[in-house]
């Protein structure tokens, strides 16, 4: 039997049943396939079902999430991190109800030509929505296929060849089936850690089993330390004791979102504490005790945060936000660390 037949094979029987999948014989909703790639793109499964079925519930067609105000997108994004997909995902909207009628393009071609659709994504849509012969290769399907073929040329490097064998196997029928079975299979048996090989149906031709390899699989570069960025957030207080919020430039790191204001973000012992010349105005700036301290994929970051009160006359251009408003506002995670932090030390 073929590696592509013993898979789905595999896959009638033990499925997961996501909320975003289409029951078995049905087509799939290619709003639903995209938006959850989207969401699944650095996010796991169990935590993208909550999201998933807060943005249908909102937003019910792709022409409801197009006709939205970003910020209420971003705001039902917060805790999924990586925004420039929230941003790009609206953005998308746009276009596909605005050019395609809320039609998605079925090929992967002019699928690529969409905002924020890269070439897994696009690949997931035309075979898991339309049923075109096309090869959406994830982590997961990348592990099945180091280990099925020993594959021992570490990642990144490996993802040309690990996607070329993966469609290699691609069947001409069922191909976002096979798809998600390698998902699933790459998910629920050959995980990272401990992988469940006794069950695994392509076991026997798997070459990192017969060698005693799966352990190994994939090999991955490796990776350099993160370095440390700093910086010092700037807590303003007005006669009112609102706070002063302000909007992120919309191109960036969590662009559009909004911030309690913060000098830039540098690497050095000494980065953030000639914060001055980036306040929002001259006042006297007391520093707060202790250190937020927040993870991105590429940086750590560390923010040191001073506090200033102003009058009426002295009043900052942004968004001045009362001490219970602050979930009304699209904060990312760590803003909102910055907030919790702010009010346990000036209350």
């Amino acid at each position: 039997m073929e590696i592509s037949a013993q898979v789905l094979a595999w896959y009638d029987g033990h499925r997961r049943h996501l909320p975003w999948r289409a029951a078995p014989g049905t087509t799939a909703d290619p709003y639903h396939v995209w938006l959850s790639e989207i969401m699944l793109q650095q996010t796991t499964v169990a935590t993208v079902k909550s999201y998933f079925e807060r943005f249908l519930k909102f937003w019910p067609e792709v022409k409801d999430l197009a006709a939205a105000p970003l910020d209420d997108v971003l705001h039902a994004w917060q805790g999924l991190g990586y925004y420039a997909r929230a941003r790009n995902l609206h953005k998308c909207a746009k276009v596909i109800a605005a050019d395609y009628d809320g039609d998605f393009p079925k090929s992967e071609s002019d699928l690529l030509t969409l905002p924020g659709i890269g070439p897994y994504t696009a690949a997931a849509i035309a075979a898991i929505a339309f049923g075109q012969k096309a090869t959406p290769v994830d982590g997961n399907i990348e592990r099945v296929m180091a280990r099925l073929n020993a594959i021992t040329e570490p990642l990144p490097k490996a993802k040309p060849i690990l996607k070329k064998l993966a469609t290699q196997f691609t069947p001409d029928a069922r191909a976002g089936d096979y798809a998600q079975a390698l998902m699933d299979i790459g998910a629920t048996i050959c995980t990272p850690k401990s992988p469940n090989c006794d069950i695994c149906p392509l076991m026997a031709e798997c070459r990192a089993a017969a060698t005693d390899q799966v352990e190994n699989l994939p090999q991955r570069e490796t990776k350099k330390p993160k370095p440390t960025r700093r910086g010092t957030v700037f807590w303003l207080i007005n006669s009112k004791s609102e706070i002063l919020l302000r909007r992120r430039p919309d191109k960036g790191l969590l662009g559009g979102m909004i911030e309690v204001p913060s000098s830039s973000w540098l690497e050095g012992e000494n980065a953030g504490t000639k914060f001055t010349d980036e306040a929002p105005i001259l006042t006297d700036w007391e520093a707060l005790p202790g250190i937020v301290r927040h993870t991105f994929t590429h940086f750590h970051l560390e923010l040191a945060v001073v506090v200033g009160r102003c009058s009426a006359k002295d009043m900052a251009a942004g968004i001045w936000c009362g001490a219970t408003e602050f979930d009304k506002h699209a904060l990312p995670t760590v803003m909102k660390k910055v907030v919790a932090h702010a009010i346990k030390h000036t209350h």
